[in-house]
């Protein structure tokens, strides 16, 4: 597969929802390549769901753009599946029938085995074989989750957007579910954004990891490397050497120096405490535990 390192851009992003007060967030710069998965962190009101609304095509930016393929997203589109925290099910429909509906949205002229055989395919991948004729009442929240994760890969988006499925689940179900997204990115080379509040979710599953300020006048402060190794799994990956390195980091960030980020950005100019991180307000690739802060011109914020 030939990689695409511009699949995705985001130049000058910013979001006010009341004229004439700041942003919620403001110069929200990134890209990512086709088949990288990243993850967004960042404290509640920081815009992250915003964010991942325009890239869906479901909200639009204040000013700033988003492309895809060299193409400005504007509106939804089945080449971007999106995963929301409620699983967002028909109640009335069977699990198959609900992949069913979004098969044949995406894929109107196959006839009606063919769109079975492929949303079988996926119903497999999650382990939900068994469960296809039950209703969204019958099943467990995972379960529903589950559903919602084989809906998305059914329609074979270029782009998967996940707003913390997992965060209403308890730590068993959302380590299984955790490991079968793996296993499925894996094997499509699904590129992924997704938000998290999870620190080790996002070692766990992400190649790279944007850190946001708190907000108003919220910006991306950091692009984190994620320097543990690709087939990390989630029973050992704390042995890695790596490991504490990258969440001492990612922690460090949320607790202290996200909210000095948002101070210098409100003020205008750099807080005299606040490392060179947030001079000039550029978010910097870093890969903690291998090498120091490294300038990104690429995403610089002017």
């Amino acid at each position: 597969m030939q990689i695409n390192h511009e699949f995705l851009k985001v130049e000058g992003l910013s979001k006010t929802y009341v004229p004439g007060s700041a942003p919620v967030f403001e110069n929200v710069n990134f890209d990512i390549a086709q088949g990288e998965f990243v993850c967004i962190i960042g404290h509640s009101g920081c815009g992250k769901t915003t964010i991942l609304n325009v890239l869906a095509g479901l909200e639009e930016a204040s000013s700033g753009y988003a492309y895809m393929l060299g193409r400005e997203i504007k509106g939804p589109s089945l080449e971007r599946g999106v995963v929301f925290q409620g699983h967002a099910l028909m109640p009335w429909m069977t699990v198959l029938q609900n992949i069913n509906f979004a098969v044949k949205s995406k894929f109107a002229d196959w006839p009606k085995a063919k769109i079975e055989e492929h949303s079988e395919k996926y119903l497999d991948l999650v382990g939900l074989s068994a469960a296809k004729h039950k209703r969204p009442a019958e099943l467990s929240g995972g379960m529903k989750q589950r559903v919602g994760i084989a809906r998305a890969f059914a329609i074979e988006p270029k782009m998967l957007l996940l707003d913390e499925p997992f965060g209403a689940l308890d730590a068993l179900t959302r380590g299984v579910i955790q490991d079968e997204l793996l296993k499925i990115c894996s094997s499509t080379k699904q590129t992924v954004f997704m938000i998290t509040h999870d620190v080790d979710e996002a070692i766990l599953l992400s190649d790279k990891i944007m850190l946001m300020s708190n907000g108003p006048n919220a910006r991306i402060a950091e692009i984190v490397e994620n320097t543990l190794p690709k087939n990390r799994e989630r029973a050992t990956m704390h042995h890695d050497p790596m490991y504490y390195p990258m969440r001492n980091h990612l922690v460090d960030f949320l607790v202290h120096r996200s909210k000095l980020v948002q101070q210098a950005a409100s003020s205008g100019s750099p807080v005299s405490n606040v490392t060179d991180i947030t001079q000039r307000l550029k978010p910097k690739l870093v890969r903690p535990g291998k090498d120091h802060p490294l300038s990104n011109p690429s995403i610089q914020i002017n």
